[in-house]
């Protein structure tokens, strides 16, 4: 199928793209990753493309105060490689390699991602394990929202129709912090079936709801059958076409006990 008709805008600077923003209809485009597909099969039909690729300062990993600050242009592949990644928020490292293609971490976003909110999007569970603060700027100036807040529920966000989403703020992991990530999918680059991204004991379940799930009740002092009897209490998964709630469950609990050993490290 081809896209509808629409406009194009590809502004110089962050005020320029929140003044076209304002307009009705108007659609941020990022990496397109996941727009452009959904253009072409009529999923969307904004009336203006706001092309935010140009703008300075967009992207880009910096460290400052025990944060690590990521520009929502940041491409998957940027983040995959970078050594300040892998040394200081292992777990975002340990996701990016899980996002589909090398094709399309060259472009997706980290932004994109969080703002689209795909509940079986990688990224979106590890900003909520790793209690990132997701920085957005509109015409009234820039706020701070914890990333727990910002999912809202099935592409869903605490985004504002005419705000951007800028950068995200993660804190960088001490030496004796644990991280994992884990995911089931049928077929490598597949949506994940079932996912875990956990730091420490923040365990966040993705592809389990309408948006990241934090497991809240297990102790890492206790056993896997214990934490497995909690998992069973608390997370009760949203069945798709192809696995009911039950499998899903099941497999929830298969994550955990393969994270379970390194979760529990002592520290």
């Amino acid at each position: 199928m081809k896209a509808p008709a629409f406009a194009y805008a590809k502004p110089a600077s962050l005020a320029e793209a929140l003044e076209l923003l304002g307009r009705a209809g108007a659609t941020i485009l990022a990496g397109g990753q996941s727009l452009i597909p959904s253009l072409n099969l009529r999923l969307s039909s904004p009336e203006l493309l706001v092309d935010i690729t140009g703008i300075y300062g967009l992207g880009g990993i910096s460290i400052q105060n025990q944060i690590m600050r990521i520009g929502a242009l940041t491409t998957h592949a940027q983040i995959e490689k970078s050594q300040d990644v892998r040394t200081h928020l292992p777990l975002l490292s340990q996701a990016a390699p899980h996002i589909a293609h090398p094709a399309i971490r060259n472009r997706g976003t980290l932004g994109g991602s969080l703002a689209l909110a795909d509940p079986a999007a990688e990224y979106p569970a590890c900003a909520v394990a790793l209690n990132a603060v997701l920085v957005v700027e509109g015409k009234k100036g820039q706020r701070r929202v914890e990333a727990e807040k910002f999912f809202k529920g099935l592409f869903e966000t605490d985004l504002k129709p005419d705000e951007i989403l800028v950068a995200a703020d993660f804190p960088i992991a001490e030496q004796d912090d644990r991280s994992v990530f884990l995911e089931l999918t049928r077929r490598h680059g597949d949506y994940a079936i079932i996912g875990l991204a956990a730091h420490n004991s923040r365990l966040v379940f993705f592809g389990a709801g309408p948006k990241p799930i934090l497991v809240n009740g297990i102790s890492l002092k206790g056993s896997i059958q214990q934490a497995k009897e909690t998992l069973k209490k608390e997370l009760n998964p949203l069945a798709d076409l192809y696995h009911s709630s039950a499998t899903k469950l099941h497999l929830a609990g298969v994550l955990l006990e393969r994270a379970w050993n390194t979760l529990s490290t002592s520290r």
